[in-house]
């Protein structure tokens, strides 16, 4: 009973990080609710018995990918831009209903899932099964993931050289 308490709890924190993620207007207000949505995310696979992807998926996306974000927020000064008032009002009309529909189906496939992962144990999680699956079934995908990561590093260094290099001149 308290674990289906935990995943309310952790899964109305993750819905609700993520409303607050795309509906604030200050960037870095909603780099931060993306970082409650990271921790909730995190505690719901606790429940789930995969605590190596907890501690993974926290110290990968809250801590790197977080501070990469910001970073860049930071970088592009956003309060600068201007900002269209009233560019898409209409949008509001077909945004609630999609929005209350995919929470809807999300808490049923979620619920499902939390059910079907407690009634049975398994080692999805385990630091031996992620590896496993990670260096025989997926590595093709995983050594790809990684070539476009160094692609797309390298691009930006090349942005941002060639945009240094045309203000200095």
């Amino acid at each position: 009973m308290i674990q289906m308490i935990l995943f309310f709890i952790f899964a109305f924190l993750a819905v609700a990080g993520g409303v607050m993620v795309v509906s604030h207007r200050n960037p870095v207000y909603s780099a931060l609710f993306l970082i409650l949505t990271f921790f909730s995310l995190a505690g719901i696979y606790v429940l789930l018995l995969a605590h190596f992807i907890a501690i993974v998926h926290i110290a990968v996306y809250a801590g790197a990918i977080m501070v990469l974000f910001l970073f860049v927020i930071m970088l592009l000064n956003l309060k600068s831009e201007a900002q269209a008032k009233g560019a898409f009002k209409y949008m509001i009309y077909v945004a609630v209903p999609m929005a209350i529909i995919l929470c809807l189906e999300l808490g049923f496939i979620g619920f499902h899932q939390y059910q079907q992962a407690t009634s049975k144990p398994n080692d999805t999680g385990t630091v031996e099964s992620i590896g496993t699956a990670l260096f025989s079934t997926y590595l093709l995908p995983f050594e790809i993931t990684s070539v476009l990561l160094i692609v797309a590093m390298a691009g930006a260094l090349f942005l941002s050289k060639k945009k240094l290099l045309v203000s200095k001149e």
